[in-house]
């Protein structure tokens, strides 16, 4: 624990492994079986709890609550269940993370470089990849699935057991009921497809063959009138040599509760 900074105020319960250079803030709470990882911030007023695991390089601002006991009826106290978080995540103020239910596979888990805003929320046995942003007060329910580099604008819910594909957006105060396909902008109550996520597509350096690729694709698939799975076909048949419409139709094969 050399060159780590501890608040007088804050409590640190036995149990608790801390790496190098951590520092923990004014009055904030440490318990359970926690283990923070090197160069980790807790604010003030932050508490972590329970089997969790924090990578390097975390950050949580003041009032984050992150490994309290999911909110599900199913669960019970002696249940261990689990919380897994990668390198150099920010949480802002008032971030809510839960772990998993022994129903669900008993992990939350979330990858690396993501920004979650103040008073967003993450649900049991949710998985997110890595690069993505929860704009302030976005609410995932239990079993979510947010794919890498997705945005999800302020005020938006996400049904239990949806998925958010790869380089999604989805504009602010949106209802998601159903997956968001891969590389997609969606909007709305509920939220429907508006077309690609252009601006991301950009920033994202994908080259103007793919992208005019992504266009033919998603214009047969949402656009032409064809049933699913003769669309499908149709993009095979036309565009399958890319990975990224690769992406696209295998995201929509495994799809259970529908696409936006």
């Amino acid at each position: 624990m050399m060159n780590n900074t501890i608040h007088e105020t804050a409590i640190i319960e036995d149990g608790v492994k801390l790496g190098e250079n951590v520092s923990i803030g004014p009055y904030a709470v440490v318990r359970g079986e926690v283990t923070l990882g090197d160069d980790v911030a807790v604010g003030a007023h932050c508490v972590v709890e329970g089997h969790t695991t924090i990578g390097r390089g975390c950050q949580f601002f003041s009032g984050a609550v992150i490994g309290s006991p999911p909110q599900d009826r199913k669960h019970q106290k002696k249940d261990r269940v689990f919380l897994d978080i990668g390198e150099n995540n920010i949480f802002r103020e008032f971030v809510t993370v839960n772990p998993g239910t022994i129903e669900g596979g008993a992990f939350t888990r979330i990858g690396k470089n993501n920004l979650f805003m103040a008073c967003s929320h993450v649900a049991h046995d949710c998985i997110i990849g890595d690069d993505c942003v929860l704009a302030n007060y976005v609410g995932l329910s239990g079993h979510v699935t947010i794919e890498d580099r997705a945005v999800i604008g302020g005020l938006t819910g996400i049904h239990q057991y949806a998925r958010v594909g790869y380089l999604s957006m989805i504009g602010g105060c949106s209802k998601v009921n159903q997956d968001v396909p891969p590389y997609s902008l969606v909007d709305g109550n509920p939220a429907t497809l508006r077309g690609l996520n252009i601006v991301g597509i950009k920033r994202a350096d994908i080259p103007s063959t793919t992208q005019r690729a992504l266009h033919r694709a998603f214009k047969i698939l949402f656009n032409s009138g064809l049933n699913r799975s003769n669309a499908l076909s149709q993009v095979q048949e036309q565009l399958n040599g890319l990975p990224e419409i690769h992406r696209v139709i295998e995201f929509i094969q495994t799809s259970k509760r529908g696409i936006s």
